[in-house]
């Protein structure tokens, strides 16, 4: 007897999965099965509904960073400033100072001690009114200014700035900016002249807007009834707090737009927490719910599924949990590594352990592992967070004291001190080698790790154009400023690296004076220390698997970051056996440098032309393509990308 069509068919179908769907199979008929061929969901229910995501019928709203500039004066300067030509940022800069009650602009542009410059900032998704940020300033092409080294930047107004028409258009008052500058030069520790003319503001900028972030829906699923639908989902899972009220993080505020609030733990990370969002299904019954999370925790056993899976189950939130511990658990460094990680964000103990050893063993893993510690306020971040201050690598000993300090910035190991009101200095206690950290970013910071490091006698060392170093007979250091026209005032100290650094405070040095000094210090042989400038965790690195090639001299992470990426390269389900990996989840913001980011925003804008009235969308915002599994598997639904 020929068997029929349909009994051919079932007898492959119960071949491809060893059997273990044959019962099912014979229930059905001609049902398509679940999978075909071999895969770790072999065992899982032959048919399961093919469930709805936020994600599959919203994309993320005002994601764009937002550039705002303005002309400004500088003032302070040691005659190396100088009278701008005439023209249109002349004019601007003029209108600006009488808007301030400055009289006489003309003379004070003319004078030697000031300068025209043009000021850069970029204000982030999601800021709050009252955040900070960077301020890049720059002398025009056309300034004769030789230097902004002592400089001090007016108070300046930012605002979003578009040429109309062959004329400057600018818009309202998006941040204002004012503080005192660091040039370039300072951070590389060269006198190139270039650098000379560029400096930052570190923290200067404070943002004079609250950035709204919301969901938009599909044209085609826009309704009031779809826009309460998906708030009510999101609500289920998220909530902030307003003024100690609970409230549901989403609010829809019209048929096709809903907006989100950010909910606390993911502040510096809201790539993730909209991974997270978009991950929530609409609508499950409890069997289905049951029937996804047995396939999630298989999901989560697989490294090339891991990832997905460690994020949907991290949006169902606590019934995702038990299954998320069984993965922190696993021998699999990738499946341990996305378990622990979005056990983090649930705030659960066993996240800690996990998640210091990646920070400390895997640099691929170490930027995500880091900001994670920092979203927990259970007592066991801040022991692994504490284990790692006496970490070898330099930038995870950095990357751990600033994630302690966004963690809590009053806590007492942590906290430091403000000197003179000009930067913040902390001292830290480690085992580990000497080392001095120099930020670039955020905030004028000096940490130095470990106490009572010495300095070697020196010649000479200069902080600044007023301050110089020598030593006495005695081995102590002799600190004097020499001013024109006054006295010349001398310090002593022991030769100390705590000592010295007061000193020049007291006698009047700012932040890039002691960097200056502590440069020569090192180029000099006299500091003992290891000197590092943003020594920060770099996203976007390779993972390497025990099967796979090792790189031949891997990346000293001492030294200062490269340009930042926005964007994190994706570990498909497809990737074959050997082929090197990076981490699969979003890029953090905790440790990003704005300013230097901004140059790969510049060129992705370029290369992807951002959607008409929306923005730039940088690609750690966007949803990641479906793997081989994922596109077998009816509960993972394709999802479109937001760009």
């Amino acid at each position: 007897m020929t068997p029929s069509p349909c009994t051919s068919a079932l007898d492959r179908r119960q071949f491809l999965v060893a059997g273990l769907a044959g019962g099912a199979a014979a229930l059905s008929g001609c049902a398509t099965p679940l999978m075909r061929g071999q895969s770790p969901e072999a065992d899982a229910p032959a048919e399961v509904k093919q469930l709805e995501l936020v994600g599959d019928l919203t994309r993320p709203f005002g994601l764009n960073w937002l550039k705002i500039e303005s002309v400004a004066l500088v003032t302070n300067l040691p005659n190396t400033g100088s009278d701008p030509p005439a023209g249109d940022a002349r004019e601007r800069l003029k209108t600006e100072m009488m808007t301030h009650q400055i009289r006489d602009a003309d003379k004070v542009l003319a004078s030697p001690t000031t300068s025209l410059v043009l000021c850069t900032a970029y204000l982030p998704p999601a800021v709050q009114k009252g955040d900070t940020f960077d301020v890049q300033v720059r002398v025009p092409a056309r300034s004769e200014t030789t230097s902004l080294r002592g400089g001090w930047l007016m108070q300046t107004r930012l605002r979003q700035i578009a040429m109309l028409g062959g004329s400057v258009h600018d818009g309202s008052v998006d941040g204002l900016a004012q503080g005192d500058l660091t040039v370039d030069a300072v951070f590389d520790g060269t006198d190139d002249k270039v650098l000379q003319t560029r400096a930052r503001v570190l923290g200067g900028g404070i943002s004079a807007i609250t950035r709204q972030l919301g969901l938009a829906i599909a044209k085609d699923g826009a309704s009031v009834r779809m826009s309460t639908l998906i708030g009510s989902a999101i609500n289920n899972r998220f909530h902030t707090f307003d003024a100690g009220v609970k409230k549901g993080v989403a609010v829809p505020k019209r048929d096709n737009y809903i907006e989100l609030a950010v909910s606390p733990r993911y502040k510096h990370n809201l790539a993730r927490y909209l991974r997270v969002v978009r991950n929530i299904i609409l609508r499950e019954s409890p069997v289905e719910r049951v029937e996804r999370l047995q396939l999630l925790e298989k999901k989560l056993q697989e490294p090339a599924t891991a990832p997905l899976a460690a994020l949907q189950l991290e949006a169902l939130g606590n019934e995702g949990i038990p299954a998320l511990r069984i993965g922190s658990g696993s021998n699999d460094p990738e499946v341990r590594f996305y378990a622990a990680e979005a056990l983090a964000y649930l705030d659960q103990a066993e996240a800690a352990g996990p998640l210091g050893q990646a920070a400390r063993d895997e640099p691929a893993f170490r930027w995500h592992a880091l900001t994670a510690l920092a979203s927990m306020t259970h007592v066991s971040a801040l022991d692994a967070l504490n284990e790692l201050l006496h970490a070898p690598s330099v930038e995870t000993r950095y990357g751990a004291f600033r994630a302690m300090r966004i963690r809590n910035a009053a806590d007492p190991a942590t906290k430091g001190e403000l000197l003179d009101k000009k930067f913040r200095y902390h001292v830290i206690p480690t085992t580990g080698e000497p080392l001095v950290h120099i930020a670039r970013s955020r905030m004028p910071e000096i940490v130095v790790f470990g106490h009572e490091q010495r300095i070697r006698p020196p010649k000479f060392l200069f902080a600044g154009r007023e301050i110089m170093v020598t030593t006495l007979e005695n081995g102590e250091l002799k600190v004097g400023r020499f001013q024109a026209g006054q006295d010349t005032h001398y310090e002593t100290c022991p030769p100390e690296l705590d000592k010295l650094i007061r000193t020049i405070v007291k006698l009047g040095g700012g932040y890039a004076d002691v960097i200056q000094c502590l440069q020569e210090a090192r180029k000099a042989g006299c500091l003992e220390a290891r000197l590092a400038v943003e020594a920060l965790p770099k996203p976007n690195r390779k993972f390497y698997r025990e099967d796979d090639p090792l790189p031949e001299a891997p990346p000293d992470d001492g030294e200062p970051n490269p340009p930042a990426t926005d964007g994190v390269a994706q570990a498909s389900a497809e990737t074959p056996a050997g082929e090197i990996r990076r981490a699969a989840t979003p890029a953090p913001e905790l440790f990003t440098d704005g300013l230097e980011a901004a140059k790969t925003r510049q060129r992705t804008r370029d290369e992807s032309r951002a959607t008409p009235g929306e923005g730039y969308i940088a690609p750690q915002y966007t949803q990641p393509k479906p793997g081989l599994f994922d596109r077998l598997n009816p509960l993972a639904k394709p999802k479109p990308s937001v760009q």
